[in-house]
């Protein structure tokens, strides 16, 4: 029996303990996660108003609720307090890391840390009901909000700030952030790009979603449009990047109506201060961008400030070192062959990676398959030798003598009655648990479920 630890309960790792399980009979896999909650960033990072993508924690549940497939949330690995990677590797014939890109990247300009400018990744986490958001009143007195990127997590948000109460009552949000989402007076939003039209990240799909908003406009500068050699001729683009130009194109023609909420969205500008009033984030000032005949763009020493008193950074991730294992501080991943670990380059016997922190934070969730896959095919190909080391016939037992508590499979459907039971209080549906007092609270009155 070929015993498996996968940590991460995100896409990365039920794909990583799928394809185990899938292709070999005798492996037994435990999919451990810091959170008491799986599923990762499809939990606590795609938008509580993107029900159908949402709705891939089906899948991933079918992987967790696998016979030979284990869920152990509340698993700290790494770090104090945590179980040490060695330990983990002690416990188990191999170990796949799944943790993804933990951190965002930064502007690097004057200003960043000014109060009422945080990353879309905590205003993303806190409208998600992850348990370590904070409520930093991020609508709280703003009327106009810039969004410094144009990838799908920088329409997100922007879609989010946009939504009223009637919209987002239906889904998972919690309480508080409806409330204030509700009460928001955020009427100007501004989601701006350093690059043009045909270079921004985001999907069709996504992009199309923000002019259907009740109420709201989608405002674009033709002018500003017309500087993409892109926009003039975009047969040459990328089907997804040749969709986007005809949107924006539709609506640069859309004479403004006069709606209660305004998105604007800009291009070929860049952050390069944000200025301050009252000790608060008060306005961006950006740098006219033009192309640079090489893809990229060179600053035109023209500026503008654009008045915003919520500032939302949406210009990436980043993974972060994990303790006990190697790391490349200049892609932010661990450093590998076809998946398996190296150190000082060479292979680390039992230690694998997949997901972002192998690749870096690209694709979308289906590309953790492929990544998965070629991860999962290594680890088995190694099988027959890491197989002979001798390791605990139940690690779970072992980490309970050392202090640690995992929250079971039925550990987190309690914590899923108890947002059922929360949502039909408050007259909606499944409402998440915002922190970790009432998860753990929930998880501890696990019981079989009811007829």
């Amino acid at each position: 029996m070929l015993r498996v630890a996968v940590v991460g309960s995100g896409p990365s790792g039920c794909y990583t303990a799928q394809g185990l399980v899938q292709q070999d009979p005798s492996v037994c896999v435990d999919v451990l996660d810091r959170l008491p909650c799986p599923y990762g960033l499809v939990r606590y990072g795609v938008a509580p108003d993107h029900e159908k993508i949402k709705s891939l924690q089906n899948n991933l549940r079918a992987v967790l609720e696998h016979d030979r497939v284990r869920f152990l949330g509340g698993v700290q690995v790494g770090g104090p307090g945590g179980v040490p990677a060695g330990r983990l590797r002690e416990l188990y014939h191999a170990v796949v890391y799944c943790v993804g890109a933990a951190t965002d990247r930064h502007l690097g300009i004057p200003g960043e840390d000014l109060p009422g400018s945080w990353s879309a990744t905590e205003f993303v986490s806190w409208y998600s009901a992850h348990p370590d958001a904070v409520d930093d009143g991020f609508v709280r007195g703003a009327h106009s909000a810039v969004v410094i990127g144009v990838g799908n997590v920088a329409v997100d948000v922007t879609r989010m700030l946009a939504r009223g109460a009637a919209e987002l009552s239906p889904t998972d949000v919690p309480e508080a952030a409806l409330a204030a989402l509700a009460a928001s007076r955020v009427s100007e939003i501004h989601m701006v790009g350093r690059r043009g039209p045909s270079q921004a990240r985001f999907t069709t799909k996504e992009l199309r979603e923000l002019g259907a908003l009740p109420d709201t406009e989608v405002v674009v500068d033709p002018e500003e449009l017309a500087l993409d050699p892109g926009y003039a001729d975009p047969s040459a683009l990328p089907a997804t990047q040749r969709r986007n130009v005809e949107v924006l194109r539709e609506w640069a023609a859309t004479p403004p109506r006069g709606a209660a909420r305004r998105i604007r969205l800009r291009f070929f500008l860049r952050p390069v201060e944000l200025l301050a009033a009252d000790g608060r984030v008060a306005a961006v000032r950006f740098e006219r961008t033009a192309p640079d005949g090489r893809g990229g763009v060179t600053g035109t020493g023209r500026y503008e400030d654009v008045a915003a008193q919520l500032v939302l950074r949406s210009v990436g991730y980043r993974g972060v070192p994990l303790e006990g294992l190697p790391f490349d501080a200049d892609t932010g991943t661990v450093p590998h062959q076809e998946g398996r670990v190296l150190r000082d380059g060479a292979v680390a016997p039992g230690e694998y990676v997949a997901g972002w922190i192998k690749r870096g934070p690209t694709g979308v969730i289906g590309t953790n398959r492929p990544c998965a896959k070629e991860t999962v095919t290594s680890l088995l190909a190694d099988a027959p030798a890491l197989v002979r080391a001798q390791v605990p016939e139940d690690a779970v037992e072992v980490l309970r003598a050392e202090g640690v508590e995992p929250v079971e499979w039925e550990g987190w459907q309690a914590i899923e009655r108890a947002e059922a039971e929360l949502g039909a209080s408050l007259g909606r549906s499944v409402v998440k648990l915002p922190d970790w007092a009432s998860l753990r609270a929930a998880a501890r009155t696990s019981v079989p479920w009811g007829p």
